[in-house]
C-alpha cells in the first residue's frame, strides 16, 4: 500500500517495550510521531533514540506521543535501551515497537512484500528503507513523512518545528513560510478571501503580491 500525506495511518496491534498496543487507540485524541529504525544496536539510530528521549517533554507539551519501531524483537530493544542511556545520557521514555515479522514495516510501505516474514538473519542494510518519520494527527491521518538514509542522522528539532507549524495551521487556517519558527509572521492562504481576511485580521496585513499576504502569527 502506497502512503501519502493525508492517507489514513494504517492501524495495527503490536508488542512494545511498554506492552501490547492497538496503534489508533494508543494515539487517542492527540498527535503522534512514529519513527522507524532498520535494526537494533546500530550507531546512528542509537544517537537518534537518545535525542528523542531528551525532546520527549517538548512533544508532550504539544499533546504529541512518541513511538519508535525497529525490526527486531522487544527483548532486543530492552538491551539496546541500556546502551542508549549509557552513551546518550537519556533513558528511552517512550515505547519501542517490536517488529520481528516485519509486519509494521510492510504495512507502512517501508519494506516490500517480498522481504520475507522474519528479521532473523537480516542486516541493517537489508532494512535500509526502514528510516521514516511519520507525524500523525488526531484524525489518524498522516501529516508528514520524512525518509532518511542510514548514514545521515535525522534532525528531530525540525520534526518539532513542523509539528508546531502543523498545529498552528490546523487551528488558524494559515500557512508558514520557509524556515518559519514559532512567533514569526505567517501567510494568509489564497483560499481566504480579502473580505474574510479583513474580518479575521482587523489590524491589517502586508501584501507582497496578491497571492502572498503576510500577517503576524495568531495567538
Amino acid at each position: 500500500m502506497s502512503l501519502r500525506i493525508n492517507s489514513e495511518a494504517p492501524n495495527f496491534t503490536a508488542e512494545t517495550t511498554e506492552g501490547k498496543i492497538n496503534f489508533h487507540e494508543w494515539i487517542g485524541n492527540g498527535w503522534a510521531i512514529l519513527f522507524s529504525h532498520p535494526k537494533d544496536f546500530t550507531p546512528v539510530c542509537t544517537t537518534e533514540l537518545g535525542y528523542m528521549a531528551g525532546l520527549q517533554p517538548e512533544f508532550a507539551k504539544r499533546n504529541c506521543k512518541i513511538i519508535g519501531l525497529s525490526v527486531d524483537p522487544v527483548s532486543s530493544h530492552g538491551k539496546w535501551s541500556a546502551d542508549i542511556q549509557e552513551t546518550q545520557g537519556h533513558k528511552v521514555n517512550y515505547p519501542m515497537i517490536g517488529d520481528p515479522e516485519l509486519k509494521v514495516a510492510k504495512l507502512y510501505d517501508m519494506l516490500p512484500a517480498e522481504a520475507g516474514d522474519s528479521s532473523e538473519g537480516r542486516t541493517a542494510a537489508d532494512n535500509a528503507t526502514v528510516r521514516t518519520v511519520f507525524i500523525i494527527g488526531p484524525d489518524k491521518k498522516i501529516k508528514l513523512m520524512l525518509s532518511y538514509p542510514m548514514s545521515s542522522g535525522r534532525n528531530f528539532d525540525e520534526v518539532l518545528r513542523v509539528l508546531d507549524s502543523l498545529q498552528l495551521t490546523t487551528k488558524h487556517n494559515v500557512a508558514t513560510p520557509v524556515n518559519w519558527k514559532p512567533g514569526e509572521d505567517v501567510i494568509i492562504p489564497t483560499s481566504v478571501t480579502e473580505e474574510q481576511a479583513k474580518q479575521k485580521y482587523p489590524k491589517g496585513w502586508k501584501t507582497l503580491k496578491p497571492y502572498l499576504r503576510v500577517v503576524a502569527q495568531p495567538k
